[in-house]
């Protein structure tokens, strides 16, 4: 064999065991690999009962009702609605009106949640934030919602 032939299979030998590493690494994953979605898209794909995923939204005003640990509600996009049922604390953010990320399971009547996730609204700063942002001359009232969530005015 020349030397050529020698590096062209070395090559092509580390490439056949990195394709089947990366292979083996995806398998033994699949359980864990979990998509996102939002209310459409979920509606849209019509997956099976049993698909494990996440959906992200809203909490649907009005949706929202205790019955001791176990919370249902509606995650929606504006357009569609997904029912959550969840058993478990939830983190203090959650309530009607405000993002989540639920993750769970689909079942026929929505979706049975083992993680919730509530968003914090993405205008939010920090005190400190704000506070410099007056200092410099650059604060605009209307451009966050610091007042009522520490930032003060």
């Amino acid at each position: 064999m020349t030397r050529k032939r020698k590096r062209l299979a070395l090559i092509l030998s580390a490439f056949i065991v990195l394709g089947s590493g990366l292979g083996l690494v995806l398998y033994a994953l699949r359980d864990n690999i979990v998509f996102f979605y939002g209310p459409s898209e979920v509606l849209a794909k019509d997956l099976s009962s049993g698909t494990r995923i996440r959906i992200g939204g809203l909490v649907e005003q009005g949706s929202l009702s205790h019955q001791g640990m176990t919370v249902h509600f509606t995650v929606t996009d504006g357009k569609h609605g997904i029912p959550v049922t969840y058993t478990g604390p939830l983190p203090d953010l959650f309530r009607e009106g405000q993002g989540v990320v639920a993750e769970g399971v689909l079942d026929s009547s929505g979706m049975t949640a083992s993680t919730i996730l509530a968003k914090h609204d993405e205008r939010y700063m920090p005190r400190e934030v704000v506070d410099a942002l007056k200092k410099a001359g650059r604060w605009q009232e209307n451009a966050g919602t610091a007042t009522g969530m520490g930032g003060g005015s």
